[in-house]
């Protein structure tokens, strides 16, 4: 990428009088980390902790302003007068470090979760957001009331809570935009119909807002394009907004894009690293065309300051959000503006620490970042740690660990370890450092992995850890005696084996390392080549190259016993994905198990009637199954007279992916002596009271 000057992201704006000290924003977006609808002390530090990392302007979650779209007891809500005092608590502390705060008010409409309330969702027709989801109830005359009074409502409390904006949703097909689309409005009274009636709901909620707030700055979210027939396209946006600013003093336009649908529409909205950096940057710069001197702030996949500089410089956009990256490294542009942007721990784009945790009602976290969301507990844990340490052994010199593996696990253990004070040495078998995810990311599409371990590498190489490269390491190397004695602590991180089950005068078999090494490396297209691919796991590893080889003309059968197609991929990255394999023409085969071969035919047997099929013309066989812990030398070590303390983190201890990988990684590293205590700590403080 050419190199572009960053400075003016570092210029101070103002939004209709409130002055932010430069242009970068932490836009909204959920952590799951509310107790009975209201912030705790989780979003107090989450929030200030960015904004101690130099961020102009943050943006809260979206705060539901009526029960019927709270959905669980962990979104933020402004239900009553009794929510303002911990909304505050937020604004404070964010303010205390030098940044603003505005709040983002929304009603989720049909998409309302209510499994948790057993509330009905409500939106302006019947139609569910996805197949399968719960039918909504139809909004009468009275809910409509009821909602707009709610938004009002919200608005004043937030002014008490001496919040310094208001950014009203109007966009990812909540309910605002449900009523301003006609792929989700289908009413005939006078909220439906024409453009104006349809508009008629979103001139009430700000009309009631201002009337809340009146002394706060008023922005509004929208989706640019829904991306759904029949939906909403920019025309139809750039419409919408040119009339709500006749009738309000908007103070910016926040353009994002997507519909919450269940198709490829969903998964433009958390964007991940398939889709390549800002897709969706030319929505920004519609608008400010548009309107020139309306302030537009963009999102979407802006990974790095330097790549978000670029829409400043073209004067598509006058601020610009970047939400995963402060999940990764909340001190994004205090390392930039200190001349230590070479320290910064980039986004993957992976979906899977944020978006995937979300799916499963968890608080998110970060693959890069395990510390999200939990900073104070990480900080007093290790100051814990420390001074028990310091009481039990009075320790004049740091202790020898020795790291074995150079995967994420081992990578982030070395790392957390040499922060922590001790002298580290990692060994990898090898001849390079990375492990599985290296591999992974030479598969196009993926490349945003290879991140992970290269910076890893990268600071620990700045820090003179000593790495070696291409020397296994048995048991008896680090036993009384041995080549490796004297090590104070012995960190296993040795991955996983593949486990490749052959089919006897059937096929070659690979294994997926041995896919992305041949099948997938860069070469002669597969075109004339039909290769199955068998899918146990339901996860990135068999997707991804079922895409490559796909891409490379291969006609690709894939085959799991799986009722559903790869259920451990985020919902967001699934539709995405399931869009390419579509139009790549990949033949799916759920419920599925291969029970023999011959020649060039494969047999399938149906897991729950027992019919068989022949697939026939096949070439080649990739065996994506349950892989094996590799825990071979924490096996021969754990309980030996005269071995040093083992620690076993990552796929050797189990196969899962690089979120706990680097998670477990920096816990052994960090808590040498406490990691069991460490671990009951911190998971005892997952859901914190309210502030």
């Amino acid at each position: 990428m050419e190199s572009t000057d960053i400075s003016r992201l570092f210029t101070p704006f103002s939004l209709s009088g409130v002055e932010l000290r430069n242009r970068v924003v932490v836009p909204a977006h959920t952590t799951n980390f509310g107790h009975a609808n209201r912030p705790t002390r989780r979003h107090v530090d989450y929030h200030a902790e960015r904004a101690r990392g130099g961020v102009g302007l943050i943006v809260t979650e979206a705060v539901r302003v009526h029960p019927t779209s709270a959905g669980r007891h962990i979104s933020l809500g402004c239900f009553d007068d009794g929510c303002v005092p911990a909304y505050a608590a937020v604004t404070e502390a964010v303010h205390a470090h030098g940044a603003r705060i505005f709040a983002q008010l929304m009603h989720a409409g049909r998409q309302a979760n209510g499994d948790a309330t057993r509330t009905a969702a409500w939106a302006p027709t019947e139609v569910p957001w996805s197949s399968g989801a719960a039918v909504p109830h139809v909004m009468g005359p009275s809910d409509i009331a009821v909602v707009v009074d709610a938004f009002g409502a919200a608005a004043r409390r937030m002014a008490e809570a001496r919040f310094d904006g208001i950014e009203v949703h109007l966009g990812h097909g909540h309910l605002i935009q449900q009523f301003l689309s006609p792929f989700t409005n289908r009413r005939t009274d006078r909220y439906g119909g024409s453009p104006e009636n349809r508009l008629r709901l979103a001139r009430e909620v700000l009309a009631a807002v201002t009337r809340g707030a009146p002394a706060l700055p008023l922005g509004i979210r929208v989706s640019a394009d829904e991306f759904v027939p029949g939906g909403l396209g920019p025309d139809d946006v750039l419409a919408i907004v040119a009339a709500l600013r006749a009738d309000h003093a908007l103070a910016y336009v926040h353009v994002s894009h997507s519909a919450y649908h269940g198709s490829h529409s969903l998964a433009t909205q958390m964007a991940d690293m398939s889709f390549g950096h800002a897709p969706f940057r030319h929505h920004a710069a519609l608008f400010k065309r548009e309107f020139p001197t309306l302030p537009v702030l963009a999102v979407c996949r802006l990974d790095s300051l330097a790549e978000s500089a670029v829409l400043l410089r073209d004067g598509h956009a006058d601020l610009v959000g970047l939400a995963r990256p402060h999940i990764a490294d909340p001190h994004l542009v205090r390392k930039t503006r200190e001349g230590r942007a070479h320290e910064i721990r980039s986004c993957l784009a992976c979906n899977q620490g944020c978006v995937g945790r979300l799916e499963s009602d968890l608080p998110i976290s970060c693959v890069v970042n395990p510390e999200v969301g939990a900073e104070r507990e990480w900080a007093a844990t290790r100051a814990a740690g420390a001074d028990r340490a310091d009481r039990a052994t009075r320790r004049a010199a740091p202790r020898r660990v020795l790291v074995v593996g150079g995967g994420p696990a081992g990578l982030e253990a070395a790392l957390s370890a040499h922060r922590a004070g001790h002298l580290v040495t990692l060994a990898e078998a090898g001849e390079r450092l990375g492990g599985q995810l290296a591999k992974a990311a030479t598969v196009p599409g993926r490349e945003r992995l290879g991140l992970l371990t290269d910076e890893l590498i990268r600071d620990l190489t700045a820090a003179g850890v000593t790495l070696v490269t291409g020397e296994r390491i048995t048991a008896p190397d680090v036993l009384p005696g041995g080549r490796h004695d004297g090590f104070d602590a012995v960190l296993v991180a040795t991955g996983s084996l593949q486990r490749r089950r052959e089919l006897p005068g059937g096929p070659r078999v690979f294994d997926l390392a041995e896919a992305v090494g041949e099948l997938a490396a860069p070469g002669p297209a597969q075109d004339g080549s039909v290769v199955l691919v068998r899918d146990d796991v339901g996860g990135w590893p068999a997707a991804s190259l079922t895409e490559r080889l796909a891409r490379r003309g291969a006609t690709v059968h894939l085959v799991t016993p799986l009722a559903g197609l790869f259920p451990r991929i985020t919902t967001y990255s699934r539709l995405g994905l399931l869009q390419r394999l579509s139009e790549l023409d990949v033949k799916v085969h759920l419920m599925r198990a291969v029970v023999g071969a011959s020649g060039d035919r494969v047999t399938l047997r149906d897991t729950l009637a027992g019919d068989t099929e022949d697939l026939t013309g096949v070439t080649a066989v990739v065996d994506a199954g349950l892989p094996a812990a590799d825990d071979r030398l924490y096996r021969a070590l754990d309980g030996v007279p005269g071995a040093p303390p083992v620690h076993v983190v990552g796929d050797a201890n189990s196969p899962r992916t690089a979120l706990e990988a680097v998670y477990e990684g920096r816990m052994a590293g960090t808590f040498l002596d406490s990691t069991v205590a460490a671990a009951r700590t911190l998971a005892a403080t997952a859901d914190p009271p309210p502030a």
